[in-house]
């Protein structure tokens, strides 16, 4: 069965995409730990991030670190934190979380943004990454 993330690549789920090329998909997390939160996935399902081919391994991180540049630009932090967790949903993604302290990259706290805010948070960043 193919995950969540698998669904939102097939259109059948939507999503607030803030990037895209043929290979990556980012967007932000519904369930976001700090405001900002995207997730940066291959669109080819893989359940754990070590067994990406090299392409698809080096290209993700290039991918997310072209999006987390813009999500810099429009989230005000001090950096741009980075977490692979690979236990809650079997497709190989990777956290961008604006940080403006190490107690941000909490999973266990989440903000709550209303539709329109996500909406306008991910046009603001997709309009932001070059």
């Amino acid at each position: 069965m193919p995950s969540i993330f698998s669904r939102i690549v097939a259109g059948e789920i939507p999503c607030y995409k803030v990037a895209e090329t043929d290979d990556f998909l980012a967007f932000l997390d519904v369930n976001p730990v700090v405001k900002g939160h995207v997730l940066c996935i291959p669109k080819k399902e893989v359940d754990y991030i070590f067994d990406l081919d090299d392409d698809l391994f080096v290209g993700l991180h290039r991918f997310s670190r072209k999006v987390a540049k813009g999500l810099k630009k429009v989230c005000p932090c001090i950096k741009v934190g980075v977490a692979v967790v690979g236990i809650d949903v079997p497709h190989t993604h990777i956290h961008l979380m604006p940080l403006n302290n190490p107690g941000d990259l909490n999973f266990s706290h989440h903000v709550s943004l209303e539709p329109a805010e996500m909406q306008a948070l991910a046009a603001q960043i997709a309009a932001a990454i070059e």
